[in-house]
């Protein structure tokens, strides 16, 4: 049973849960039933003398309870109704409530992972004490659902940690580490790791041995907790209307500038925040369900509960089941810039040990100082502890030779993109590393295959594309070439799951998948500039439709050389509709490095955006530039241009599915989540509107907008992409079902 429940002889009671079935305990329906039956035998032990205290923890290691059941979430959500959600909300609600209404002190034990309702059922407790390990993180990420705390964490937590911190942790779903946890007054007592689980009982026998287990003396033990300090501004913005009016008003505006309005959960959180303080418990609780009612059943929610599914099918996998995959304990990276550095710091990070080559010393020392500045950088921001970052960076060496390469399980080749370099190095390689182990080239947009031709063991060989810079970007591709043998993929996707990455499977072919459609979305904004848009509202189109950035911004950040080079090679490969624009073209010509050089379409200093840079026209060859009256159809350019050649990529076998498009495409160039992905957003709008908008603009600007086959195909049919190429998953949960 899970969990489970029993009392000792000094009254204190213990909830343990230990799901034997999962790697982290969830709030499942089941599990829920079981618990609403030990609160009724807690509160009944309570009041006849036998229970004194009650404490609740989990017998899994680095798992407290990852949170509720995305599954019944999901289920709610494909409802539609609103009523169903705020049902299951009350529900949820109400158990809490009898948790937080027990006439003895309440204590969660938290060690590991508290997301979501795990957290909730902390928070209905009346103290939180956890252990002192770096892992452990305690959060309420419902917001990245498209929902919000909704059994009590809206209301509980700001009434324990004050606003601005309570806001902190719900609008952005990042869960606190144990510092900032003990800092902002969420968690009371922090015990070493190596005895919390005695500190923790020894904790609760203390307050089980207080004299009387009514609730007046309850709440007289309660007081003498040590009030976190807030000084006179804290206590002025948390504690008075004006300066919460004040932390509401700016909380807002960070919301609309991060979210440009597309993402309603954020905004209903802070209505029920701003509408449930001065009220009683009970109305802000319903506050809560009816907000979630509404949010529960909304398309945001939907299609970012449809991602979050992608994102666990691609972690679970066959390699995340064991499968054919190697245990890779050692890494060597060959070549030592941003890319390998940053390659390194993202192993080292995740406790794996890096061996970095290159040819030049001062290559080595700039990777070495590149990965140093990235943990410096997280410790900066209070993510990772100094010692911590110094006993991480220790695990990457480098030198000039093939010293320590030998004893990798995996090599990432990281040099220059030139196919005769990489065939020199990846010989090298085969040569010094074991017969078992698995070489993977960086490369963006070179043969796989043809590499593999100069390998005498091409089985071990496949592509793992990392997107710059390394420690940000969630995806990687995991490119197969042909004579790619299954467990070396399995062996490099599990390797990505480990360092914290999402794996995409590809196959092999020019641009492979993301840089196959970013390539052609920004080049089709380069013809947008031929015809004399303006740079700024072009870019400015695209932040709109819910991009990071717009595509003049984006090539900036590329770099004009990389962009052309890589444009260069699609068009060899793909033909005319990916012959480059002639505004991007005199771009390159004109020396305008983009970001890294300081002037691109915009001006930069030390980094940082400045401004545009007006003289990008001259260079262009236009004399006046020009706005859109119809920005939806500009938009349509560069967004169904992608649909378009992410239907010839599903055409051409380079991915099994339109949710592997769907994936790679939020994942690697931040499309907009709330839309769940190009081909969901092109099944959403409809595929007969989507052909006759791309069959249009075929009359307007010729071949390149030509219908893709497949396209055709579905819309004639009535099919879906999602219909058509569904994606296959380890679990029970279907990632192709239409909201």
């Amino acid at each position: 049973m899970n969990p489970r429940f029993r009392i000792d002889a000094d009254g204190v009671g213990r909830i343990t849960f230990d799901d034997p079935g999962r790697g982290h305990n969830i709030l499942t329906e089941p599990v829920v039933r079981v618990l609403e039956g030990i609160v009724a035998q807690a509160d009944g032990a309570a009041r006849d003398g036998t229970l004194r205290a009650l404490l609740v923890e989990s017998a899994k290691p680095g798992s407290f309870i990852a949170g509720a059941d995305v599954t019944a979430i999901a289920a709610v959500a494909e409802s539609g109704d609103p009523g169903v959600a705020i049902e299951a909300v009350r529900g949820g609600q109400a158990l809490f409530g009898r948790v937080a209404a027990l006439p003895v002190p309440t204590v969660a034990a938290i060690h590991g992972i508290s997301l979501g309702g795990g957290t909730e059922l902390a928070l209905a407790c009346d103290y939180r004490v956890c252990d002192d390990d770096d892992r452990t993180r305690i959060g309420l990420p419902e917001v990245q659902l498209g929902i919000l705390p909704a059994w009590g964490g809206a209301t509980r937590l700001p009434r324990l940690v004050g606003l601005r911190a309570a806001l902190g942790l719900m609008l952005t779903g990042k869960p606190a580490r144990v510092s900032k946890a003990r800092r902002i007054g969420l968690v009371d007592r922090v015990f070493p790791r190596q005895q919390f689980r005695e500190r923790s009982l020894e904790f609760a026998r203390s307050l089980a041995a207080g004299d009387g287990t009514d609730a007046a003396a309850r709440s007289g033990r309660r007081a003498t907790r040590k009030k976190r300090r807030r000084g006179v501004a804290g206590w002025l913005l948390d504690g008075t209307a004006p300066g919460r009016a004040i932390v509401l008003r700016t909380a807002r505006k960070q919301v609309v500038r991060r979210t440009r309005g597309h993402y309603p959960a954020p905004f209903r959180i802070l209505e029920v925040v701003r509408k449930g303080f001065g009220r009683s418990i009970a109305e802000s609780l319903e506050l809560e369900a009816k907000a979630a009612g509404q949010l529960v059943a909304s398309p945001e929610c939907r299609n970012l509960l449809f991602l979050f599914w992608l994102r666990e099918g691609a972690r679970k996998g066959p390699w995340g089941s064991g499968g054919s995959a190697n245990p890779v304990g050692r890494m060597a990276v060959i070549g030592a810039g941003q890319m390998g550095g940053g390659i390194a710091q993202v192993a080292a990070y995740n406790d794996l040990h890096v061996r970095m080559k290159d040819v030049r010393h001062e290559a080595v020392a700039g990777g070495l100082a590149h990965a140093r500045s990235i943990f410096d950088g997280a410790v900066k921001r209070r993510s990772l502890r100094r010692r911590d970052a110094m006993r991480k960076m220790g695990l990457i060496s480098g030198g000039l030779d093939y010293a320590g390469v030998g004893q990798a399980d995996l090599v990432v080749e990281a040099v220059v993109e030139r196919m005769d370099i990489k065939k020199t190095v990846l010989r090298e390689v085969e040569e010094v590393v074991g017969p078992g182990a698995v070489i993977a080239t960086n490369t963006s947009s070179l043969s796989v295959d043809e590499m593999a031709s100069v390998l005498e063991r091409p089985g071990r060989f496949a592509g793992m594309h990392f997107f710059g810079p390394v420690h940000r970007m969630p995806l990687v591709e995991v490119v197969r070439g042909d004579k790619t043998d299954p467990d070396t993929i399995e062996t490099i996707a599990a390797l990505v799951v480990r360092m914290g990455k999402v794996p995409v499977v590809t196959g092999d072919g020019p641009g492979f998948l993301v840089n196959r459609i970013l390539g052609l979305a920004l080049n089709e904004a380069g013809h947008l500039l031929d015809e004399g848009y303006d740079v700024e509202a072009l870019d400015r189109i695209w932040t709109d439709f819910g991009m990071p950035m717009g595509p003049c911004r984006l090539i900036d950040e590329v770099g004009m050389d990389i962009a052309r080079h890589a444009g260069d090679s699609l068009a060899e490969a793909l033909g005319e509709r990916l012959a480059p624009s002639a505004s991007l073209v005199a771009l390159a010509e004109a020396g305008r490095p983009g970001r890294k050089g300081g002037r691109g379409f915009y001006l930069y200093e030390n980094g940082k955006m400045k401004g545009l840079d007006s003289t990008v026209y001259r260079d262009m060859g236009q004399a006046s530039r020009r706005t859109s009256s119809n920005p939806a159809r500009v938009c349509d350019r560069i967004v169904l241009a992608m649909v378009n050649e992410a239907a010839r990529i599903l055409d051409d076998g380079i991915v099994g599915s339109a949710a592997d498009v769907d994936l790679g495409m939020v994942m690697g160039t931040g499309f907009p989540p709330f839309r769940g992905g190009l081909l969901r957003y092109a099944d959403d709008r409809g595929l007969d509107e989507v052909l006759a908008v791309v069959e249009g603009f075929a009359g307007e600007v010729g071949n390149r907008f030509q219908p893709s086959g497949l396209l055709v195909e579905l819309a004639q049919s009535g099919e879906t992409f999602h219909g058509a190429f569904p994606a296959t998953r380890a679990d029970s949960q279907p990632v192709n079902t239409r909201g």
